[in-house]
C-alpha cells in the first residue's frame, strides 16, 4: 500500500473510537468522577492509579508513568505496531484506512520487499549450488550450525564476483534501479553497478512481519570489513531492527526474555542450542527504538557483553539509553562473560543449562548502575560519596515511573550509607508514596506553559493569550509556539490526538514527560496558570532584549529608537522591584 496515513485521518479515527470502551474491553473499569479508574495492566499495583478520561481519550497511570492515545493503548498492551494499531482501530470504527499519494520514486515500498525476497532466495540457492558455496556450508558446519537452523533463518552466499546479483535479478532498468533503492548494488566510478555482498555468507534480516527488509555478511576470507551491513534504505533503518525477533517471535508462543547479543552467529549459535529468545543490534550502539521493540514484545531484557572495558562501556551506554525508558514491569538486566568469550563460544562450551543459568544470574539494572557509579568516585571519603550520591540521583531522576525512581532511592539510600541519610534528613521528611507525590520544584514557565496545554487544549482558545514571548531564546520556546499554532489552527483536538502528532519525533519523549508531571493549583484555575506562564515568560523576553541592548551600548552606540526601547525596558525593571 503506497503512501502515509494522512495525519487528518488519524485525528478522525481517534474522535470515532471510545478508548474508554477500547480499554474496558481488556480491563475491568470503574467510574470515578469524570473519569475511570482501573488497577493498572502495565504493572503490579493493589491500590488503582490507572485513568482513562473520556474527555481527553487519554489514559493515564499514577504509578507507573503509563500513558498515551487509544493507538498508545493498542501498541502498549496488545504489544501492536504503529500501523497494525491504526488498522485494528479503524476496522472497529468501520473505516479504511487511506494513504496519501506516493510523493516520489520509493515511496510504494512493495516493490522493494519482493526485490530482496528475490535476493534472499538467490542468495539461498547460491549456498547450495555455486562450486564456492561449499566454502561457506563447511564454514556454517564447523561452527555448529545445522542445516535445519541455517534453512529457518535463510541463511545464503553470496558468490565472488561484481555481477552475479545484478546479472541475476537486474535485467532491466527498473530492476537494476531497485536494486540500488534496497541498497544491493552499488553505483562504481563510471555508474556501472556492482554487488555489494561478494564471497560472504549473507544472513537476511527480517521485520516483524517476516519480510527480508537487508542482509548482513560475513567474510570468508582476510577482506575487510569482516561483516557488512545493508546500508540505510526506505526499508532498512539499523538503528530500530534486530536479527533473529521475527524468527524469535516465530519459535516461541511466550517470551519470557529476550537476550541481546552482538552478532549474528551468537544468535544462530544460541538458536542451536534451544536458546530461542536471543536478538542482535546491528553493528550499533542501543537505541530507544531498540528498547521500545524490545520491551513490546517482553517484560524481560538482558543485554550480553564481553566481560572487558569495551563490553563494560558499552553496557553503560545501553543503560543510560534506557533509563528514559524503563517502568514497572519493565526488567532490564546484564550479563558479562568470561574474558575472551562470546555466546557462540561459551554455549558450546557449557551447554544450555549452564549458559542459561548465567542469564538467569544477570545483574539487575541497579547493580551496574551504582556498581558504574561507584567506580568513578572515592566513596570512602566524604566528597567522593556526595559526588556519588549527585550522579546516581541524576540518573535516577531520568527514570519516568516515580515508583520505580522511589525504588531505586531506596537501594541508593543503602549504597550511600549514612550520607545520604543524613542528606535527605537535612532536605525535609520521606517522599510520599509515588501516586501521591506532587513535583518537588517549580516547573519553568515553559514547561508548565506545555503541561497545561498538553492536558487541556481547550485552553489555547482563551482569548487574550500573551504573545509577545515567542522571539525570546531559549529551550521550548518553539515547541510551546508549535503547539499552540495547532492548538489555534485545529481547536477541537483533544489531549490523545495532540501527542499522536509528536509521535516518533525528537520531542516525544520531553512531552511524555511532561504529561506524567503532576500540575500545581487546581482545576479551576488552569487558565490563569497559562496566562501567568506566558506572561513571565514576556518578562523573560524583555530582560533579554535589555541585557542585549546594554551590551550593544558597551561597544558603540545606540541609535534613537534603540536608546528609547532601552530607557522603556529599563524603567519597566524598576518599577517591578
Amino acid at each position: 500500500m503506497a503512501g502515509r496515513i494522512p495525519r487528518e485521518f488519524i485525528d478522525r479515527l481517534l474522535e470515532r473510537v471510545d478508548i474508554v470502551e477500547l480499554v474496558g474491553r481488556r480491563v475491568p473499569l470503574k467510574r470515578a468522577g469524570k473519569e475511570f479508574q482501573a488497577r493498572c495492566p502495565f504493572h503490579d499495583e493493589s491500590t488503582p492509579s490507572f485513568t482513562v478520561s473520556p474527555s481527553k481519550q487519554f489514559y493515564h497511570c499514577f504509578g507507573c508513568g503509563a500513558h498515551g492515545s487509544a493507538i498508545g493503548f493498542l501498541m502498549e498492551y496488545d504489544r501492536m505496531e504503529f500501523v497494525e494499531a491504526i488498522q485494528e482501530l479503524a476496522h472497529l470504527a468501520g473505516m479504511e484506512v487511506p494513504r496519501e499519494a506516493a510523493a516520489g520514486p520509493g515511496e510504494d515500498l512493495g516493490p522493494l520487499f519482493q526485490t530482496l525476497e528475490q535476493v534472499a532466495r538467490y542468495y539461498a540457492e547460491q549456498l547450495r549450488r555455486h562450486r564456492e558455496g561449499a566454502r561457506a556450508v563447511d564454514y556454517l558446519k564447523g561452527r555448529g550450525l545445522s542445516g535445519e537452523i541455517a534453512a529457518e533463518y535463510g541463511i545464503g552466499y553470496a558468490p565472488p564476483g561484481w555481477d552475479g546479483l545484478a546479472g541475476s535479478l537486474g535485467k532491466t532498468g527498473a530492476q537494476l534501479e531497485r536494486l540500488r533503492t534496497s541498497g544491493m548494488l552499488i553505483d562504481g566510478e563510471r555508474g556501472v553497478p556492482y554487488d555489494r555482498f561478494r564471497d560472504r555468507i549473507v544472513f537476511p534480516i527480517r521485520d516483524r512481519r517476516g519480510r527480508v527488509i537487508g542482509f548482513g555478511g560475513r567474510v570468508l576470507s582476510d577482506a575487510k570489513p569482516k561483516y557488512l551491513n545493508s546500508p540505510e534504505t526506505p526499508l532498512f533503518h539499523k538503528g530500530r531492527e534486530l536479527y533473529g525477533l521475527y524468527e524469535a517471535r516465530s519459535a516461541l508462543r511466550e517470551i519470557p526474555r529476550l537476550l541481546v547479543v552482538e552478532g549474528y552467529m551468537d544468535v544462530l549459535a544460541l538458536a542451536q542450542y534451544g536458546i530461542r529468545y536471543a536478538v542482535a543490534t546491528l553493528g550499533t550502539a542501543t537505541t530507544a527504538e531498540h528498547l521500545d521493540r524490545l520491551f513490546r514484545t517482553t517484560a524481560q531484557v538482558v543485554f550480553c557483553f564481553d566481560g572487558d572495558r569495551a563490553g563494560r562501556d558499552a553496557a553503560w551506554k545501553a543503560l543510560d539509553t534506557a533509563l528514559a525508558q524503563l517502568r514497572e514491569g519493565r526488567e532490564l538486566r546484564f550479563l558479562f562473560l568470561p574474558e575472551g568469550e562470546d555466546p557462540d563460544t561459551l554455549v558450546r562450551k557449557e551447554g544450555r543449562e549452564v549458559f542459561e543459568e548465567r542469564v538467569q544470574g544477570a545483574l539487575p539494572l541497579s547493580r551496574l548502575l551504582f556498581d558504574a557509579l561507584r567506580d568513578r568516585a572515592d566513596i570512602s571519603s566524604p566528597d567522593g560519596r556526595a559526588r556519588f550520591v549527585e550522579a546516581a540521583s541524576a540518573s535516577i531522576s531520568r527514570v519516568p515511573s516515580e515508583a520505580l525512581q522511589e525504588e531505586l532511592r531506596k537501594q541508593l539510600e543503602l549504597e550511600g550509607g549514612r550520607r545520604v541519610q543524613l542528606q535527605r534528613l537535612r532536605s525535609g521528611s520521606r517522599r510520599p508514596p509515588a501516586a501521591k507525590r506532587r513535583i518537588q520544584r517549580p516547573l519553568t514557565p515553559i514547561s508548565l506553559a506545555v503541561a497545561l496545554l498538553l492536558r487541556y487544549p481547550e485552553l489555547a482558545r482563551a482569548g487574550g493569550l500573551p504573545r509577545d514571548w515567542r522571539g525570546i531564546r531559549g529551550e521550548g520556546v518553539a515547541l510551546l509556539s508549535d503547539l499552540l499554532d495547532l492548538l489555534e489552527v485545529e481547536p477541537n483536538l483533544n489531549t490523545g490526538m495532540v501527542i499522536e502528532r509528536w509521535r516518533g519525533t525528537d520531542q516525544e519523549p520531553h512531552l511524555r514527560r511532561l504529561l506524567q508531571l503532576a500540575l500545581p493549583g487546581d482545576e479551576n484555575s488552569r487558565e490563569q496558570e497559562l496566562r501567568d506562564a506566558l506572561e513571565r515568560l514576556e518578562r523573560q523576553g524583555r530582560e533579554q532584549e535589555a541585557e542585549q541592548l546594554l551590551a550593544k551600548a558597551r561597544s558603540g552606540p545606540l541609535d534613537s529608537s534603540e536608546k528609547r526601547r532601552l530607557q522603556s525596558l529599563l524603567a519597566a525593571r524598576e518599577q517591578r522591584r
